[in-house]
């Protein structure tokens, strides 16, 4: 019965000594999980490390040879509030969740949209940016085209490598034929060229291209696909980060600077002389 006794109290004084210690020890691995955030890293080093990929107007080259577009703006931004330099790497876009993940920058700020496939891999912030994809075609080659028409083992499309168009018309058009490129302006130099009947992108980019060749180029169907956010991403494991990113865009989304940056690249010709 002493033991018995003894042995019980003996277990109370353990449990309660442990669970007095739960609280310490759930206090450090928050201080550990909080140390080893990018956002910390970033601090550290004075600069955040940005990967993206050139396309009009995302992120294109100036005449000068800088950076500009919705993008390098958004990450100037974000730069500027954390008190940190920038560092944009620019990056294949079929490599750019690979090279993310193998710590050649700390976020992606490439126009990426928010897809399930992707969220296995990486975390995605909520979205900076909204925008559909539209149908843009050679005028001759689709003369009296409708739309299931374009779905034919005689239909040729082009599209860049790994994006998101690629997938929508493999799925959507699946008889057709799909040229793949890692360059936007190969994509639709094959469709002006006329070795493609059509290709699809993100607005505003069909709509300058049918704009700027409109004897040759024209948006055939007044349909959206495919229209997704679009967010920052992030190596997973990393909660501080995203809380930070997604306080930043939410309080930029409230401010209207998001929305004045997205009209200015996306509706207006302002910029274009900046370009080639």
């Amino acid at each position: 019965m002493i033991f018995r006794t003894g042995l019980a109290a003996l277990l109370i004084s353990t449990g309660l000594a442990l669970g007095a210690s739960a609280p310490a020890v759930a206090q450090d691995v928050r201080q550990s999980i909080a140390a080893e955030s990018v956002i910390e890293s970033i601090k550290r080093q004075g600069v955040i490390r940005i990967g993206l990929s050139t396309f009009t107007p995302w992120s294109m080259r100036a005449l000068n040879g800088d950076l500009i577009g919705f993008e390098p703006d958004v990450g100037r931004k974000l730069a500027e509030d954390m008190g940190v330099d920038v560092e944009f790497v620019p990056t294949a876009w079929d490599g750019i969740i690979p090279a993310l993940l193998a710590g050649k920058f700390d976020v992606i700020i490439s126009g990426l949209s928010i897809t399930p496939q992707r969220n296995l891999t990486v975390n995605f912030t909520d979205a900076y940016a909204y925008s559909g994809m539209t149908i843009l075609a050679n005028r001759q080659l689709t003369e009296g085209f409708g739309l299931e028409d374009l779905d034919d083992p005689d239909v040729t499309f082009s599209a860049r490598r790994g994006a998101v168009p690629a997938a929508v018309i493999a799925e959507r058009f699946p008889n057709a034929e799909l040229l793949l490129f890692d360059d936007e302006g190969a994509v639709v130099q094959e469709v002006l060229n006329g070795n493609a009947h059509a290709t699809m992108a993100s607005e505003p980019l069909p709509s300058r291209e049918a704009r700027s060749y409109p004897d040759t180029l024209h948006i055939p169907f007044d349909v959206l696909f495919n229209q997704l956010g679009e967010g920052f991403a992030l190596r997973k494991g990393d909660p501080d980060a995203l809380n930070f990113f997604n306080n930043w865009i939410a309080h930029h989304w409230r401010t209207g600077w998001l929305q004045e940056r997205h009209d200015y690249w996306f509706t207006t010709e302002d910029w274009s002389s900046q370009v080639l």
